[in-house]
Protein backbone atom coordinates (compact mmCIF):
# COMPACT_ATOMS: atom_id res chain seq x y z
CA UNK A 1 0.00 0.00 0.00
CA UNK A 2 2.79 1.88 0.98
CA UNK A 3 4.48 1.85 -2.51
CA UNK A 4 0.87 2.70 -3.99
CA UNK A 5 1.25 5.54 -2.59
CA UNK A 6 3.89 6.48 -3.43
CA UNK A 7 3.44 5.73 -6.80
CA UNK A 8 0.07 8.28 -6.64
CA UNK A 9 1.93 11.11 -5.51
CA UNK A 10 5.07 10.93 -8.13
CA UNK A 11 2.19 10.59 -10.98
CA UNK A 12 0.15 13.86 -9.48
CA UNK A 13 3.63 16.03 -9.62
CA UNK A 14 4.32 14.34 -13.00
CA UNK A 15 1.18 15.56 -14.42
CA UNK A 16 0.74 18.73 -12.71
CA UNK A 17 4.61 20.09 -14.17
CA UNK A 18 3.42 18.69 -17.55
CA UNK A 19 0.32 20.86 -17.50
CA UNK A 20 2.67 24.00 -16.28
CA UNK A 21 4.57 23.40 -19.48
CA UNK A 22 1.83 24.26 -21.90
CA UNK A 23 0.42 27.43 -19.15
CA UNK A 24 0.49 30.71 -21.27
CA UNK A 25 3.28 32.92 -19.97
CA UNK A 26 1.76 36.54 -20.03
CA UNK A 27 4.24 39.48 -20.15
CA UNK A 28 3.82 42.94 -18.62
CA UNK A 29 4.54 46.11 -20.81
CA UNK A 30 3.49 49.25 -21.31
CA UNK A 31 1.47 50.87 -24.85
CA UNK A 32 4.05 53.86 -26.60
CA UNK A 33 1.71 54.20 -29.21
CA UNK A 34 -1.40 52.53 -31.33
CA UNK A 35 -0.87 53.04 -34.90
CA UNK A 36 -4.60 52.19 -36.08
CA UNK A 37 -3.48 53.03 -39.57
CA UNK A 38 -0.77 50.80 -39.93
CA UNK A 39 -1.81 48.16 -37.45
CA UNK A 40 0.74 47.42 -35.30
CA UNK A 41 1.49 48.99 -31.41
CA UNK A 42 4.52 49.97 -29.83
CA UNK A 43 4.83 48.18 -26.38
CA UNK A 44 7.83 48.96 -23.89
CA UNK A 45 7.90 45.42 -22.44
CA UNK A 46 9.78 43.14 -19.96
CA UNK A 47 11.80 39.91 -21.00
CA UNK A 48 9.99 38.06 -23.60
CA UNK A 49 10.83 34.74 -22.17
CA UNK A 50 8.80 32.66 -25.52
CA UNK A 51 10.90 34.41 -27.88
CA UNK A 52 13.94 34.60 -25.76
CA UNK A 53 14.66 38.50 -26.00
CA UNK A 54 15.63 40.85 -23.13
CA UNK A 55 13.66 43.87 -22.56
CA UNK A 56 12.90 46.48 -24.50
CA UNK A 57 10.42 48.54 -26.77
CA UNK A 58 9.71 46.88 -29.92
CA UNK A 59 6.49 47.35 -32.56
CA UNK A 60 4.46 44.48 -33.06
CA UNK A 61 1.07 43.64 -35.16
CA UNK A 62 -1.81 42.08 -33.07
CA UNK A 63 -3.38 38.79 -34.12
CA UNK A 64 -6.56 40.56 -33.99
CA UNK A 65 -7.26 44.36 -35.17
CA UNK A 66 -10.16 44.92 -32.33
CA UNK A 67 -7.20 44.71 -29.54
CA UNK A 68 -5.88 47.88 -31.20
CA UNK A 69 -8.97 49.27 -30.34
CA UNK A 70 -8.62 48.38 -26.42
CA UNK A 71 -5.18 50.10 -26.09
CA UNK A 72 -4.15 53.61 -26.15
CA UNK A 73 -0.82 55.50 -25.19
CA UNK A 74 -0.23 55.09 -21.40
CA UNK A 75 -2.42 51.79 -20.35
CA UNK A 76 0.00 49.21 -18.48
CA UNK A 77 -0.96 45.94 -20.31
CA UNK A 78 -0.38 41.72 -19.82
CA UNK A 79 -0.11 40.04 -23.35
CA UNK A 80 1.29 37.13 -25.30
CA UNK A 81 3.56 37.69 -28.50
CA UNK A 82 4.57 35.06 -30.71
CA UNK A 83 5.70 35.03 -34.10
CA UNK A 84 2.78 34.38 -36.86
CA UNK A 85 3.84 34.18 -40.06
CA UNK A 86 7.67 35.54 -38.98
CA UNK A 87 6.25 38.86 -37.65
CA UNK A 88 6.28 39.87 -34.14
CA UNK A 89 2.68 39.58 -33.02
CA UNK A 90 0.73 40.18 -30.00
CA UNK A 91 -1.61 37.31 -29.84
CA UNK A 92 -3.45 37.39 -26.52
CA UNK A 93 -4.26 40.78 -24.25
CA UNK A 94 -5.53 41.17 -20.73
Amino acid sequence: MRKFTTLMFVAMFAVAGSSAAFATEYTKGTVKKVDMKAGKVTIIHEELANLDMPAMTMVFRTADPAMLEKMKAGDDIEFVADRVKGKLTVTELK
